[in-house]
């Protein structure tokens, strides 16, 4: 038994109504550039109103010469500065820091002459539980990746993830033989990738080697940020699989099976992320024991998030739900207070692309149309009325933004 109801996934959680802000220090000056949109609605409901912004090729442009970057995700009014004297995010890079020492992923050497270097940027992010309070706050190292040149210092960087339609199935098959999913998460997983090109980056702030200032570092293995990073962790954990007697699906290849005698394991997996289930639990536990001494992994236990979807399993059967999500879209849009219908859309209701009226900002239709295209994920009800609204993104007038709404 599958119910309805979504989790929004780390990538969709950036609030662009907060001021976050893109720290770059170039030499000895140092510049503040707004990245927020403050999208704002008059008191009628009107459309939205065109926001003043920066393209990014116009930021990228006036980082040539960055020696560092600080990207800010869900913080306010802090600088690269400020975290380094807050005792929690100092933690945060110092576990960071020990990781990738740990991984053995670079080491110091001379920059040879001729090749580029790459600089690097940390990320702070606060990751938080069901209720929305603050789990723990989380430093990354990140590679600035758009520097990289195609053939030079990258090349093949695809590496296939799971897709929507098989975590619907892998549920449904749970649910059918009333089998249990767990979830795990490898820790900083492209760390594990080994790169096959020479790739040289600066050393990161405040962790810099004073005796050897004028050297680089050389990876050995891939870091956050890195084009190809996604690959060569892919590339790392399907050795893997394959090593330890799974089977990779050829239609679906982020889909691993294992059969012994009978005995069944699927492990569907999602960059960092995989979730697993079968019909034995010695060859689970097996397979989590396996798992945990080739990678640095918690073991999440039961799945209750994943692909976006929150996930419940009880005796009677397995729910999904997208609950947190469609009241983060709610919310967003300033509609928690709305009058509630029954129906997602007028049945009377006709809309052309020809249709007279002031024409509404398409940004924000098409942000608002992309956000509901996520909840047919298990609400298939929305379906029809989210593709009728979503063929008016290119000429949206208010009629059609009244009918979104």
């Amino acid at each position: 038994m599958v119910s309805r109801d979504v989790r929004i996934n780390e990538a969709s959680k950036w609030d662009w109504n907060n001021s976050s802000k893109v720290m770059i220090e170039v030499g000895e000056s140092s510049v503040v550039a707004p990245t927020s949109i403050n999208f704002e609605t008059s008191d009628d409901e009107d459309e939205p109103r065109q926001p003043k912004m920066r393209s990014l090729q116009n930021l990228y442009d006036s980082t040539n010469e960055v020696h560092l970057v600080c990207l800010l995700a869900d913080v306010k009014n802090i600088s690269f500065e400020k975290a380094v004297r807050d005792k929690k995010w100092q933690i945060a890079m110092d576990e960071e820091i020990k990781v990738i020492d740990h991984n053995n992923t670079w080491e110091l050497t001379k920059l040879p002459k001729g090749s580029q270097l790459i600089g690097v940027m940390w990320v702070f992010k606060k990751k938080m539980n069901t209720q929305g309070d603050i789990e723990r706050y989380k430093a990354r190292l990140i590679v600035i990746g758009y520097k990289q040149k195609e053939g030079i210092n990258y090349d093949e960087v695809f590496a296939p993830v799971v897709r929507m339609e098989t975590i619907q199935l892998h549920i449904s098959q749970a649910a059918q033989f009333k089998w249990s999913i767990f979830q795990i998460d490898v820790k900083s997983a492209f760390l594990n990738g080994v790169l096959e090109e020479k790739v040289y980056i600066e050393q990161p702030p405040e962790y810099m080697k004073i005796e050897k200032v004028k050297k680089v570092l050389k990876l050995k293995k891939a870091l956050y940020g890195l084009k190809q990073a996604p690959r060569a962790w892919n590339t790392r954990i399907d050795t893997y699989f394959k090593e330890n007697g799974f089977r990779q699906c050829p239609y679906k290849h982020s889909l691993y099976t294992k059969n012994s005698e009978g005995n069944k394991i699927f492990v569907a997996l999602y960059v960092d992320d995989l979730i697993f289930m079968g019909n034995n639990n010695e060859m689970i536990e097996e397979f989590k024991g396996t798992k945990r001494r080739e990678f640095d992994m918690p073991d999440l236990g039961l799945i209750k998030f994943f692909f976006g979807l929150e996930v419940r399993q009880e005796k009677t059967g397995i729910f999904v739900s997208q609950e947190t999500y469609a009241k983060e879209i709610l919310k967003k849009y300033k509609m928690e207070n709305f009058n509630l219908v029954s129906i997602p859309m007028e049945p009377s209701a006709k809309l052309s692309k020809f249709d007279g009226g002031e024409r509404v900002y398409a940004s924000r239709y098409r942000s608002l149309v992309g956000s509901l295209r996520y909840l047919p994920c298990t609400r298939s009800d929305l379906s029809l009325s989210v593709g009728i609204i979503s063929r008016f993104m290119e000429e949206s007038v208010y009629s059609h933004w009244k009918a979104l709404k």
